[in-house]
């Protein structure tokens, strides 16, 4: 069984920044892929970045070069470097990890953007 535990989410203003952190209670690089998704009240969830085992990163469009996904294979960590940020960006945001088949999930925390 493999637990992720979020941190870093709050309440910000526009044009702010927040970091989240992920860390995993097994090795990360075992992992085919760590990601970030998404869900806004009343919409489905979405992803937002995603890095894969051999480090090549995967963003949507909403949030390119704004966010920037990293991981700590030393720490079993993954990242979410969120700049600029904008009201829609207001969200829970859970952590993803795909150890294919098996998808787990994060319990999720919440970013508010809002002046």
């Amino acid at each position: 069984q493999v637990q992720l535990v979020e941190s870093g989410g709050g309440l910000v203003q526009p044009g702010g920044s927040l970091r989240l952190s992920c860390a995993a209670s097994r090795t990360s690089f075992r992992f085919n892929a760590m990601g970030w998704y998404r869900q806004a009240p009343g919409k489905q969830r979405e992803l937002v970045a995603a890095i894969i085992s051999g480090g090549s990163t995967n963003y949507a469009d909403s949030v390119k070069g704004r966010f920037t996904i990293s991981r700590d294979n030393a720490k079993n960590t993954v990242y979410l470097q969120m700049n600029s940020l904008k009201p829609e960006d207001t969200a829970v945001y859970y952590c993803n990890a795909r150890m294919i088949p098996t998808d787990y999930w994060g319990q999720g925390t919440q970013v508010t953007v809002s002046s």
